[in-house]
């Protein structure tokens, strides 16, 4: 019976669905912790690694002296691209339209930023920082503005 009710509906919706179930994903952290202890860490990192400090003693400049100091920009670049993933589980995403349209675009410019630290360019990482920075400010501009509303609400 169950083969036929199959057979009768393949015909008439196109197939039957043999999709597997999703994966058992089991996030840990809210988007707040989220942001907090893994997206801010590293991306503060990857924006401190470039730039200047003007000082008493002139405007020094700052970037990646080793091999390890640009493998440290790159790690901090993928760690913050990938958390732009963990934005967008479905126990985390706001919604399904701009909330994944923000994360999608800090995600691109976390790839730019991944690109900018394996290619060791100082300026091409300071510039895809500013890249990085914006997709934030503009995430944060919708939704964290609407969270503290909420929360000045309550």
């Amino acid at each position: 019976m169950r083969t036929q009710i199959c057979l009768v509906l393949a015909i008439a919706a196109g197939g039957c669905s043999t999709a597997p179930p999703p994966p058992p994903y089991k996030p840990v952290a809210d988007v707040k912790a989220l942001m907090a202890n893994v997206m801010e860490p590293a991306a503060d990192e990857y924006w401190d690694a470039v730039g200047s400090v003007v000082d008493s003693e002139g405007e020094p400049l700052i970037e990646p002296q080793t091999q390890e100091d640009w493998d440290k920009v790159k790690y901090n670049a993928y760690t913050f691209t990938e958390a732009g993933n963990l934005l967008m589980m479905p126990t985390r995403a706001k919604d399904n339209g701009e909330w994944m349209q923000l994360s999608q675009a800090f995600i691109d410019a976390g790839e730019k930023a991944i690109r900018a630290a394996e290619s060791r360019n100082k300026t091409a990482v300071f510039d895809t920082g500013a890249e990085v920075y914006d997709a934030c400010t503009n995430c944060h501009a919708k939704y964290a503005l609407e969270l503290q509303k909420a929360n000045m609400r309550q």
